[in-house]
């Protein structure tokens, strides 16, 4: 989603502006701008629909040199993607950057236009610079314009400010979007990553729900909800900046993918005994509050959703556990009735997903036994708001499309399951021992079905001219022929569905012919004679398969089938390992129509709103 990046210094910072916007683009935005109280004490601004390289062009010609200055990349929420509704939105000699949603928008341009403002946009966020612009008029104070505005706005905000009036500070204020301080030597920065700021510095410093930050050269104060002067603690990012490089690789998604193998091993590492999953990985209660499981619901959002999907599976079969999963944004709307005991679950790659973290809010009002977030990201929202969390070390993601998030996501729900399984003495005799053996065998399978990466560009080849797909999948591989789909459809713009294969009769059936590519992923498990019977079904009706394998299944090519023999895995760890070759079919059928892979249009990365 949207992306901020401030600065005060002793220098000039648009550089710094325009790197901290470039780093940010893996979030996906469809203009960008930048304001600067420049050398000739004067706050000027430069904004471009596109690309943060359409503003840089812009900047080479009419360059802004001054020592305070703030910067944005805008998702547009309010407003057509167009110069005059990019960030940031002045009134009089303020600027304002904004991420989020201000749901009471309407009625506050309302209120500000009978005081004599004009609006020039179609955002939401204009009607928080003529309220700040009116609320400083009285206070004659920047931080305490903001500490008032705040009060006002409902919704959702990540917010930077200022000011010529008062060019010596910047000011912020988080309310369900987070903002990161980057803390330097006679200079201070602000962003909503810190990714955006690790050219500058490896000191951080995270506002919390409701703070409101003045930021100055040498100084930062930071009040809490409750207008109380607080000290946030600063850390230290020791982490390379590898993954913000593509390296070797064509496209961050393709590397991604082809990192699977090693943040699956770090994901794992620490968190197995010799034939048992450590439970207390989860928490120093984990083993407590799992003993009290009796039902699990599963909240979550898009790629993470799919991954839930597959964890019911996982959670019934294995556990014993009933489980129930539902997209988050319809869970937050509706009147829930919680089982008893139910160990709420969500699962997101930022932590920061608007309506995951709604659901879990919402969540501790219903009478659940306790939360638990599986997540990316060790500082996020969901992470410090959930009373478990397992962090999946996928390290920074940067395509917009999900790949290693998804797979070390499985990862941690598998260990969930076994966990609780291991707590509540439900697993059959030999499981674990057996899974745990072969979770550790994981990342070779899993650099086994990279090595197929040409073998997928082939196949590829066959989607050039094509508009339309199907995926098909039983059992545990109907959510991966859903992830496939959505892959397909993220960065291809091929329209692609999926359906649980023997479904395939009820409906679908009658869109297959010549042109309907159907894809499936065929494990040798208990299901695969059906799920032959199912493909058989297709080819009679003209449809070209590409079927995706068991070494063992005893399948081969033929007359419109195309086979691309998989490793064989144990069932349960299938669907982790066939996520594989779609990812790399939906990334090289993007390549050949040509799309941008990296950042495909109208999507966003961090879903930061509604």
């Amino acid at each position: 989603m949207c992306g901020i990046v401030g600065a005060v210094a002793e220098r000039n910072i648009t550089a710094i502006l325009v790197e901290g916007l470039k780093r940010l683009e893996y979030r996906g935005y469809d203009s960008a701008g930048v304001a600067v109280y420049t050398n000739d004490q004067k706050l000027e601004r430069l904004r471009r629909p596109g690309k943060v390289s359409e503003l840089e062009l812009a900047l080479a010609e009419d360059s802004l040199i001054g020592r305070l200055g703030i910067a944005h990349t805008r998702w547009a929420t309010h407003g057509a993607p167009c110069e005059r509704n990019a960030h940031p939105h002045f009134s009089g000699d303020l600027a304002v950057v904004h991420n989020g949603i201000i749901e009471n928008h309407d009625a506050l341009r309302e209120q500000l236009t009978a005081l004599g403002y004009v609006f020039t946009s179609d955002t939401d966020t204009e009607v928080i610079a003529h309220l700040l612009n009116h609320k400083l008029k009285d206070l004659h104070d920047l931080t305490a314009a903001l500490k008032a505005t705040v009060k006002e706005l409902h919704g959702a905000y990540g917010l930077a400010v200022i000011s010529g009036q008062q060019p010596d500070r910047l000011v912020a204020a988080r309310s369900g979007s987070p903002l990161v301080i980057g803390l330097g030597l006679g200079e201070n920065f602000l962003a909503s990553d810190q990714l955006a700021l690790r050219q500058v510095t490896d000191r951080f410093m995270y506002l919390e729900e409701g703070d409101i930050a003045e930021i100055r050269r040498d100084s930062v104060h930071i009040w809490d909800v409750n207008g109380q002067a607080v000290e946030r603690e600063s850390v230290q990012y020791r982490d390379g900046t590898e993954a913000a490089e593509k390296g070797e690789y064509r496209h961050f998604m393709l590397k991604e993918i082809h990192e699977q193998p090693s943040v699956v091993q770090r994901t794992l590492e620490g968190r197995l005994s010799q034939n048992q999953v450590l439970v207390q990985a989860f928490g120093p209660q984990a083993a407590e509050l799992f003993a009290k499981v009796r039902n699990v619901q599963i909240v979550a959002c898009g790629t993470s959703y799919h991954a839930g999907m597959v964890a019911r599976y996982w959670l019934e079969e294995l556990a014993g556990i009933p489980c129930q999963v539902e997209v988050a944004s319809e869970f937050r709307y509706r009147k829930v009735v919680v089982q008893p005991d139910t160990l709420f679950v969500t699962i997101s790659q930022s932590g920061e997903t608007a309506d995951t973290l709604a659901a879990l809010r919402n969540a501790k009002e219903l009478g659940f036994l306790a939360s638990l977030a599986i997540c990316n990201v060790g500082i996020s929202s969901l992470v410090r708001e959930s009373d478990l969390t397992l962090l999946t070390q996928a390290g920074r993601e940067i395509g917009v499309a999900s790949t290693k998030a998804f797979t070390t996501q499985l990862v941690g729900l598998l260990l969930l399951t076994l966990s609780l399984g291991q707590v509540r003495g439900t697993l059959a005799k030999g499981v674990e021992a057996t899974l745990v053996e072969e979770l550790r065998r994981l990342p070779t399978r899993l650099g086994e079905a990279l090595a197929m990466d040409s073998t997928v560009e082939k196949i590829a080849e066959l989607f050039a001219e094509k508009n339309h797909t199907l995926f098909l999948g039983r059992g545990a591989q109907f959510p991966v022929a859903m992830e496939g789909a959505l892959k397909l459809k993220e960065i291809s713009y091929i329209h692609a569905e999926a359906y649980p294969a023997g479904e395939l009769k009820h409906g679908p059936l009658a869109l297959v012919d010549n042109d309907m590519p159907v894809v499936t992923v065929a494990p040798n498990n208990e299901l695969l004679e059906k799920l032959k019977s199912n493909l058989q079904e297709v080819r009679a009706r003209g449809g070209e398969l590409i079927v995706f394998a068991d070494v063992k299944a005893g399948m081969t090519n033929g007359e419109g089938t195309h086979v691309v023999q998989m490793p064989h895995i144990h069932n349960t760890l299938s669907p982790i390992l066939y996520t594989i070759p779609l990812q790399l079919l939906s990334y090289y059928v993007a390549v050949l129509k040509g799309t941008d892979v990296d950042q495909p249009r109208n999507l966003a990365k961090s879903v930061t709103v509604e």
